[in-house]
């Protein structure tokens, strides 16, 4: 692992949105740091930073992580390796922020409840879409047709978010960059699997033995079958919680049968590893869950969405784009990141955004036609047109 970490031995230096100035990029420190974790780069020190969701009361946390190259997938002599965690591969990964938690249901929630304010935006019609300005707008998830499949453990705030598809995390990741001006989305999963490991090369973060895996996670043989609030376990090397168990989740790509063939144990780039999807299923879900072994919990373990299996209980027609209604979704969420640098124009920035399959599309236009679906325009004077309503 090549990396450029630069670790104070005090507490996490945390940067509260409140105590920077408006002109300030969240995240970044023009002075290095007297403490906590922080990464030296061109544009400054990358540190840890809190954010308050805008209009909301709702935290999230977004900790660092330094450029670096590693290698991706398991060894043939990993235990519990799977043929499609190879070949390895080697990928070199630049500069980002990542949850320090998985997105939970606090946050979710905020998201969730855009379909009854859209709703009400399109009656009042004000802050309508139009041909000039839908690069801008994001669909709401409807609401849920049945409340219980979602929370049969409870509302927890502090528990992971379950049951959403991959397009419906990615459109949250589009809500959030429009309202906080920040350009947020999901990993990829070169980008995940390299957070996860956190400069070690041993099957978990924390080593090879499977028997030290409760202290870090909640999987089948603890977790009583059922997810946890999140951050209750030890972090990995870089105070990333959850990344081993309790919900598996879901990155930006593909997932392709013959594994990493297509790499031939070369050496890429982030950008390059990623496997941008050309069809609805399988999407790449990572981490392991409370109802998996903990061989499915290693930091190469790697398994693929299944839209129509995850949606036999779904009653509507098409099938949602939002929501997935069957097992094992329960057990299936998602974290945000940040990249550095990010992309320079808004259509590039939307690809990570969008809908990339014509089923998905043709599921949100269909629920938009018939009055079922709701998009809005998401932007720093979102959270005030809110208020507004109210």
């Amino acid at each position: 692992m090549r990396h450029v970490w630069l670790v104070a031995l005090c507490a996490i230096f945390i940067c509260p949105l409140g105590l920077q100035a408006a002109d300030e990029t969240p995240g970044i420190s023009a002075t290095r740091p007297s403490e906590g974790p922080f990464v030296e780069t061109d544009q400054g020190y990358m540190v840890p930073y809190t954010m308050t969701i805008p209009g909301t009361k709702v935290q999230y946390e977004m900790l660092p992580v330094p450029g670096g190259t590693f290698m991706m997938g398991s060894p043939p002599s990993e235990e519990g390796r799977q043929p499609y965690e190879g070949p390895q591969f080697e990928v070199t990964v630049n500069p980002f922020w990542m949850g320090k938690y998985e997105v939970t249901w606090a946050e979710y929630k905020q998201y969730m409840a855009l379909y009854g304010i859209f709703k009400d935006f399109q009656i009042r019609r004000i802050r309508q879409v139009t041909d000039d300005n839908k690069i801008d707008a994001v669909t709401a998830p409807t609401e849920l047709y049945d409340p219980s499949y979602a929370f049969p453990f409870g509302e927890d705030d502090r528990l992971p978010a379950v049951t959403m598809t991959q397009y419906a995390a990615r459109q949250y990741t589009k809500w959030l960059s429009g309202i906080t001006g920040n350009f947020y989305r999901l990993p990829s999963e070169a980008e995940w699997e390299y957070a996860c490991r956190a400069g070690t090369e041993t099957a978990y973060s924390f080593g090879d033995d499977p028997d030290d895996l409760d202290d870090y996670a909640w999987y089948y043989d603890n977790s009583d079958e059922r997810p946890h609030p999140v951050g209750q376990k030890k972090p990995n090397p870089w105070g990333f919680y959850d990344m081993h168990g309790n919900v598996a989740e879901l990155v930006l790509d593909q997932l392709l049968e013959d594994g990493y063939a297509k790499f031939n144990g070369g050496s890429v780039s982030a950008e390059e590893a990623l496997v941008w999807p050309t069809q609805l299923i399988p999407r790449v879900v990572k981490g392991g869950s409370w109802d998996h072994d903990p061989e499915e919990c290693r930091s190469a373990s790697r398994y693929g969405t299944q839209e129509d299996q995850w949606k036999t209980g779904d009653p509507n027609l098409p099938l949602s784009p939002w929501w997935f209604t069957d097992d094992p979704t329960l057990a299936i969420g998602f974290r945000i990141m940040r990249p550095l640098e990010v992309p320079a124009t808004k259509e590039a920035r939307n690809r990570y955004w969008k809908a990339d399959a014509p089923e998905i599309e043709e599921g949100v236009d269909n629920r938009m036609l018939d009055g079922r679906g709701a998009k809005g325009i998401v932007d720093p004077d979102l959270p005030a047109a809110i208020e507004q309503l109210r």
